[in-house]
């Protein structure tokens, strides 16, 4: 006896190409989960993968996102503690990992974390020798030297979230104090994403207007209206959320959704990720830092190197020597 769905659909194809769209997240804590959220709800992916050690939370995440599927363009979502589940994906997003504790700072989590990623960006690789990394666990620019090494695979398709959230805290905090939109700001935050990351003060502009042409000593100490301290700000930013909620998610969640819609639409927008940075600005080590980059279909497509003063040059080389030392001992 033919079943409802026999008589309903004549089937036509013997299989079907998913295409190329499919998105895997490595872990359903609250930056996974927003992550999987922002891309879901912008509609940047039609397939999503979750995937975790919990058994029953990552059924319970899949199964509440599942029942959302009408209001999502139908997107599919899937969840497994099985890796074969990514096979196929266009981009793995990693946020597994230890949560950075009240007080503790990104660098502290390093060998704790790069011991999850042994498990985790191995089988990536494996089921998806395609995909492109991005990576968001925390110390990002460490972490993602650490899954380049352990990936094999090319450094344009391994990134890192870099100071991609800081740059947007950074335009958000300037636009704040001209009561203008934060899109409308031209500033960028490279470096680390942590406590030596380096604000472009030079090249901070609104409608091509530099502020520094308008005021030389903005960003500096000698700066009358403190402008430098919306710097210290965007590096106290992500602690002062953790102290008054327990974690960040939101706006990584975001900023994760904005990169993702950039590759795979192969948009070719510019953001500041951590891509590896050995032959620019000087810079002699191999380390992973955030610099301005194209992005596209294929990962980073090129790195634009800015005209820095002398003062933020010597900044990047501090935030370049922080990442050698840290890595240093580092058991891959």
């Amino acid at each position: 006896m033919s079943t409802i769905k026999e008589k309903l659909f004549t089937s036509i194809i013997e299989s079907t190409n998913a295409g190329n769209d499919k998105v895997t997240v490595v872990g359903v804590g609250q930056v996974g989960l927003a992550c999987a959220f922002s891309i879901l709800s912008k509609k940047i992916s039609s397939d999503v993968v979750l995937i975790d050690v919990l058994k029953d939370k990552l059924k319970g995440e899949m199964l509440d996102l599942q029942h959302g599927s009408s209001f999502l363009e139908n997107a599919k979502v899937n969840a497994s503690t099985d890796f074969a589940a990514s096979a196929g994906s266009k981009i793995c997003i990693v946020t597994a990992g230890a949560r950075q504790r009240e007080g503790e700072t990104r660098l502290d989590l390093v060998q704790r974390n790069t011991e999850i990623f042994k498990g985790i960006i191995p089988k990536l690789v494996q089921h998806s020798p395609n995909t492109i990394l991005l990576i968001v666990s925390n110390p990002v620019d460490i972490l993602t030297y650490v899954a380049w090494k352990l990936s094999g695979l090319p450094k344009n398709r391994v990134i890192g979230s870099g100071t991609h959230l800081d740059s947007a805290r950074f335009r958000f905090l300037i636009a704040q104090k001209f009561n203008i939109a934060p899109t409308s700001v031209h500033s960028w935050i490279i470096g680390e994403h942590g406590d030596t990351s380096v604000p472009v003060w030079s090249g901070v502009n609104i409608a091509g207007v530099r502020l520094r042409d308008i005021d030389p000593t903005v960003g500096t100490e000698c700066d009358q209206e403190k402008w430098n301290e919306i710097h210290k700000q965007v590096i106290s930013s992500a602690y002062e959320v953790i102290k008054l909620k327990g974690y960040t998610s939101w706006a990584i969640g975001l900023a994760c959704a904005n990169l993702t819609s950039a590759i795979l639409r192969n948009s070719n927008q510019i953001h500041a990720v951590s891509t590896l940075v050995c032959g620019f600005h000087g810079i002699e080590h191999e380390v992973f830092l955030s610099l301005p980059c194209s992005l596209c279909i294929d990962g980073i497509a090129c790195v634009v190197e800015q005209s820095l003063t002398c003062e933020e040059r010597q900044m990047l080389h501090t935030s370049a020597n922080t990442m050698t030392n840290s890595i240093k001992n580092l058991k891959i």
